[in-house]
């Protein structure tokens, strides 16, 4: 059972990089941080190559790396400016709608269709998310969407949460074409070098604030932590497990939200993510 608390670890680290990121995102530019996201997390993950064996690469790993490494680089940034504008315990739990939308997307691309635990989960999914928003219901059914989608943080992350029920996909062609570590090195690497000439250009004139990005370790830590344990964990059992661990960070939080940056409405954000997150766990468990 070392995947469990390697799961609720990779957890942990998920949510104490959306900390830092908000942090820093009062002052500095939102392409700089998500630059740093990736660029800091090198130092931890590169060594790892000394311990493992380097896989052949074939055709079909190379196109979907790079296909997946486009993408990401969008996302990342999406992401960063998602929590940015809005209130952390608003918009982390946005990325548990990932699962409902591999509900949709997988029968698309992979033919797999969700048994009866799966919508159980989906219900619960959207309920948690009509809760996040109670107050408007009063103005009818719909309302509750309308509120969270009126808001560009939580419409970013949905956003994201969608591109990443797509690059899920991916990650298992790259994975199942190289190894869990090589993949997760070799994409943390393309990330950073694509996001180079992305960083240059879009600092525009304040450039001034590569100068401090030193400053920015501790999200790369957080996220090459991150990284590290969810790959560890996912050799020891099944992904879908290890994912579904993984989304009880928006648990944590929306109580950092309300702890270290004094948001707003805590009890009905946590109440909600709280169904949302037993949903998630319904149909990695139950689901598949």
């Amino acid at each position: 059972m070392l995947w469990l608390p390697l799961s609720f670890l990779t957890a942990l680290f998920e949510s104490l990089k959306d900390v830092v990121g908000k942090k820093n995102l009062t002052d500095k530019n939102v392409f700089v941080v998500a630059f740093a996201l990736r660029l800091f997390a090198l130092p931890f993950l590169l060594p790892i190559l000394f311990f493992i064996e380097i896989p052949e690469l074939n055709s079909t790993f190379f196109v979907a790396i790079f296909v997946g490494a486009l993408l990401n680089v969008f996302i990342t940034v999406l992401y960063m400016r998602a929590i940015q504008i809005s209130d952390l315990s608003i918009t982390a739990p946005m990325v548990i709608f990932t699962p409902l939308f591999l509900l949709i997307t997988s029968p698309i691309l992979l033919g797999e269709f969700p048994n009866g635990w799966g919508l159980l989960g989906i219900f619960l999914i959207v309920f948690g998310a009509l809760l996040m928003h109670r107050d408007a219901s009063k103005n009818g059914f719909f309302a509750p969407f309308k509120a969270m989608l009126s808001k560009r943080g939580p419409r970013y992350m949905l956003l994201v949460a969608f591109l990443w029920s797509l690059t899920a996909n991916i990650d298992k062609i790259c994975i199942n074409n190289s190894s869990p570590m090589f993949y997760v090195v070799f994409m943390s690497s393309l990330l950073t070098v694509l996001m180079i000439p992305m960083v240059i250009i879009m600092a525009g004139n304040k450039m001034n604030q590569l100068k401090q990005i030193k400053s920015l370790a501790p999200i790369g830590i957080f996220t090459a932590a991150t990284l590290i344990f969810q790959m560890w964990a996912v050799s020891l059992t099944l992904v879908t497990y290890v994912i579904a661990i993984k989304r009880s960070s928006a648990l944590l939080s929306v109580l950092w939200g309300y702890l270290i940056f004094k948001e707003k409405d805590i009890r009905s954000r946590l109440v909600g993510t709280a169904i949302m997150f037993i949903g998630v766990l319904v149909i990695a468990l139950l689901g598949t």
